[in-house]
């Protein structure tokens, strides 16, 4: 596989949650606004191909026994960096995402690319494949939170664009609304592959 088609394949062909349907916790929990999404998103960006990296560095020096638990640890590092330094440099937005981001620990994205993909390939295949996922991760999430924003404060990354007294449709904000907008979504990407043929 070229590393092109290794980057590209986390946005559409592979998505994690628009085809892969990973990690729906976060994305129905913290989409409420695009400035959610992205962070999120970011965050586990970074802990996806650090952890990643890391893993195919190490993979031949961990015994199979213990594989699991030290994978953990390893996302468990650099989660704890990623909270530490937006505690520090983005309170406000930690203070948003809160729980979320130390929970990116257990998000089966992590880990489930850590044993599909960094176990079995080189350093750099690793970097572009964390990379690219985790992008495709972000995009979904920014698309999401984006469109929940619009429909449902009339606003977008803060900015509001209908009158300051007007209401938007209330549904899009709360948990049901993270439920219809994935659908759609999810609904939309497949109607796009199919006609694609």
């Amino acid at each position: 596989m070229n590393q092109l088609t290794n980057f590209t394949k986390g946005f559409f062909r592979e998505n994690p949650i628009l085809v892969l349907l990973l990690g729906n916790c976060p994305t129905l929990a913290v989409t409420s606004s695009a400035i959610n999404g992205l962070g999120m998103g970011l965050a586990t960006t970074f802990v996806l191909f650090m952890s990643n990296v890391f893993i195919s560095a190490v993979r031949n020096f961990v015994p199979d026994k213990v594989r699991i638990p030290a994978f953990v640890v390893i996302i468990a590092s650099f989660v704890t960096i990623v909270d530490l330094l937006m505690q520090a440099y983005t309170p406000a937005l930690s203070k948003q995402l809160g729980i979320f981001i130390p929970l990116i620990v257990v998000n089966c994205i992590i880990l489930g690319r850590a044993e599909a993909f960094a176990m079995k390939n080189s350093i750099y295949s690793s970097f572009i494949d964390g990379l690219g996922m985790g992008l495709g991760f972000t995009m979904a999430l920014v698309i999401i939170g984006s469109i929940r924003e619009m429909l449902g404060t009339g606003s977008l990354f803060g900015y509001k664009f209908i009158a300051e007294n007007a209401d938007g449709i209330l549904i899009f904000i709360l948990a049901p609304g993270a439920f219809i907008t994935l659908g759609f979504l999810i609904a939309l990407l497949k109607r796009l592959q199919k006609t694609s043929k």
